[in-house]
């Protein structure tokens, strides 16, 4: 039985500077098939002028577009980032005043690695559900970030996603049930002042991505009596371009209804927008009366499993902001030495 919240209009952003993983390579000399192996080919990188604010903005911006709602009636802002331009200072009040949604609403910062932001779509739809808002805008944004010459470099990107929540009376995808996953594992972390995140990569694909995540589909499909084949599209967290497809595959899902969704190849993993820029593009194509599974993950550790079924109005609203597609194909390519310049990876010397 479907719940009475859901997604009222999307929105997302991806920089136009892309570096190629064939310049990571030739960099730091490694081995040219690990690229491949992961599947990504290159990846979406920030200027000098943005940070996840400016991104989480522009998302946001596009999302209040489509919905063509007053930015007044929105009753709560979740920011869901890993990579917040201050220590100490709400970017979730800096959106919500440029965007002309304060004084009146609830603001707040979360934090659980990737999964963040899909703890705040959790929380808005719960408070929509209770009718302690009208309207909730929940953002995930994330510059990359990488210590050069890890292995993360080939993945680490930029980008950002955003969602308006409200009654399932007016969404585009009413929400059908959610089921969350979490432990405490120790798969990826950085302490406090560390300029870069630390990963044990043992840990990382397991007991860590795909245990939770499928321990939260698994959970979220008994719950609602539900199999594979009762979705027409499946969106994982996708930390590469191989581990969405794997857990895919293990829980009975062909990569036909995996790949709609699978932006990393194209753009890297965006970290809190990684799944849910792949729901917000799967929302651009899909047809009313198709079910969407959305599997995020946060290091640390932990998954949500959302089922969404999308109704008539999603026709309405796909061109009435830029779509997902729109940023992946604008792009300019930059080699290493100025992305390096772009993000302050230069000391300057003085003599």
């Amino acid at each position: 039985m479907a719940r009475d919240s859901g997604i009222i209009s999307w929105g997302a952003y991806v920089p136009r500077y892309r570096l190629k993983a064939e310049e990571i390579v030739y960099l730091w000399g490694w081995d040219p098939n690990i690229p491949r192996n992961l599947n990504v080919t290159e990846k979406a990188v920030e200027n000098v002028d943005e940070d996840s604010i400016t991104m989480g903005f522009e998302a946001a911006y596009n999302a209040i577009l489509r919905a063509g709602i007053n930015p007044k009636r929105i009753g709560a802002v979740f920011f869901g980032t890993e990579s917040k331009p201050y220590a100490v200072k709400p970017s979730a009040t800096v959106i919500a005043e440029a965007l002309g949604v304060t004084p009146v609403t609830m603001a707040s910062d979360l934090e659980f690695a990737c999964r963040a932001a899909s703890e705040g779509l959790r929380s808005a739809l719960a408070l929509v559900e209770s009718k302690y808002i009208e309207y909730g805008l929940v953002i995930g944004s994330d510059t990359a970030q990488a210590n050069p010459g890890d292995v993360l470099e080939y993945t680490a990107s930029s980008g950002a996603v955003a969602f308006i929540v409200g009654p399932a009376k007016e969404a585009v995808a009413i929400l059908e049930g959610v089921y969350t996953y979490v432990t405490d594992t120790p798969d990826f972390w950085r302490r406090g002042l560390s300029p870069y995140p630390k990963h044990g990569e043992a840990f990382t694909g397991e007991p860590a991505y795909f245990s939770h995540i499928e321990g939260a589909v698994r959970g979220l499909m008994e719950s609602l009596g539900l199999k594979p084949d009762d979705f027409d599209y499946a969106v994982f967290h996708q930390p590469n371009g191989t581990f969405p497809l794997r857990v895919g595959r293990r829980l009975g899902f062909p990569k036909e209804k995996i790949l709609p969704g699978l932006v990393t190849p194209l753009i890297g993993n965006t970290y809190n927008a990684s799944a849910l820029i792949g729901f917000a593009r799967v929302l651009e194509q899909a047809r009313p009366g198709q079910r969407i599974l959305v599997a995020p993950f946060g290091s640390g550790a932990g998954s949500d499993a959302y089922s969404f079924v999308v109704t008539d109005r999603v026709d309405e609203l796909r061109d009435k902001a830029p779509r997902v597609d729109d940023y992946i194909n604008a792009k300019k390519y930059v080699s290493y030495a100025v992305h390096a310049k772009m993000r302050g990876l230069y000391r300057r010397i003085a003599n």
